[in-house]
């Protein structure tokens, strides 16, 4: 079958719009189009699988797990947001969800009323328990597995590197 052409780096000039050569070589575009397939499907794949064994989301995982791996099972919400990548108004239906079941408590900082703490329940740390093996053979089988311990040494180094840079822009450069 054929290979179609990609579209392109995002705003790469390509040959019939600038009448040059594309900015970018076919290693670099082979290298965009598999990190976009990581970025969107990988996430995807993560969410249904949870779904599926767990009845959470991704997201949602990653919220109790943060939870879990802070002091106290307890962080202020806005910064919870903050390592969640999350806006405060997502976190929030999360948070009510949450609290429906009965998986974290909400509280005001007592240090800071301007602050609200979410703390992790024992019944929370139970659904996390309860849903991390399935997602843990899950990551390894779609992350981990296929590569060999030098490319994962390699994407680490290359991750941890494209992670700086990316949250210096997102700082303000």
């Amino acid at each position: 079958m054929a290979r179609t052409a990609p579209v392109g780096l995002p705003g790469a000039p390509t040959a019939s719009s600038r009448g040059a050569k594309c900015s970018t070589d076919g290693l670099q575009q082979d290298l965009w189009q598999a990190l976009l397939t990581v970025v969107i499907a990988l996430p995807a794949a993560l969410d249904r699988q949870l779904q599926r064994d767990a009845g959470i989301s991704n997201f949602e995982y990653g919220v109790l797990a943060q939870l879990s791996m802070a002091d106290e099972t307890t962080m202020r919400l806005s910064d919870l947001a903050r390592v969640c990548d999350s806006t405060q108004p997502r976190l929030s239906k999360v948070m009510d969800r949450f609290e429906a079941r009965d998986w974290v408590a909400r509280r005001p900082d007592p240090g800071d009323g301007r602050y609200t703490l979410a703390a992790l329940t024992g019944a929370g740390r139970q659904k996390l328990v309860e849903s991390a093996p399935e997602h843990v053979a899950q990551v390894k089988r779609l992350v981990f597995d296929p590569l060999s311990a030098a490319q994962r040494r390699h994407l680490e180094a290359a991750l941890t590197r494209i992670a700086a840079t990316v949250r210096r822009e997102l700082e303000g450069g």
